[in-house]
């Protein structure tokens, strides 16, 4: 068996995080999830299972909802990801954040940042999804608290806001 050396080497990252470019040098085994929290400050993608499990990690990579616990930093190089922080820009409820919050989608809040960045990776590509669609794309998302159907109804109630061209709106 060959023992390997560990060397000190560390990768440069460059992505658009929340339609800001960023950058950061990270050891290859960081995490994106950790990128996030540690290097850019955006405390919003929270770490659940770190196993892929919970969902509570989730962003949008290039549109698509992605647990940031299963991918290395340094596979986001290049790459376009929203956080929950940049779902509402400027103290800005996004409509699907008011559906939520007047839904009762949520309780406790720590797995509502990756169910609403979810939710709009499944409205971005099914604009009017039904109650299995719904249930289906938010299977990755484990909430412990409210039983999923306050969840389902504030998905159904932000499709309709963003179907009549809701925008976001201040706080």
């Amino acid at each position: 068996m060959q023992t390997q050396e560990r060397t000190d080497e560390r990768i440069a990252v460059k992505a658009t995080v929340n339609g800001v470019e960023r950058s950061a040098t990270v050891e290859p085994r960081t995490l994106l999830v950790s990128l996030l929290r540690d290097e850019f400050g955006l405390t919003g993608t929270h770490t659940g299972c770190e196993t892929g499990q919970c969902g509570a990690c989730t962003v949008l990579i290039d549109g698509e909802a992605i647990k940031s616990c299963m991918v290395l930093a340094a596979q986001a190089d290049g790459v376009e990801i929203t956080t929950i922080e940049g779902l509402a820009p400027q103290g800005q409820l996004h409509p699907i954040q008011r559906a939520f919050w007047e839904e009762h989608g949520l309780q406790c809040g720590y797995c509502t940042p990756g169910v609403l960045l979810s939710t709009a990776a499944l409205l971005r590509h099914n604009p009017q999804p039904d109650e299995t669609e719904i249930r289906h794309a938010l299977e990755g998302n484990i909430c412990r608290c409210t039983g999923y159907h306050n969840i389902v109804t504030s998905v159904q109630s932000a499709a309709e806001r963003l179907a009549r061209g809701d925008r976001p709106e201040d706080i």
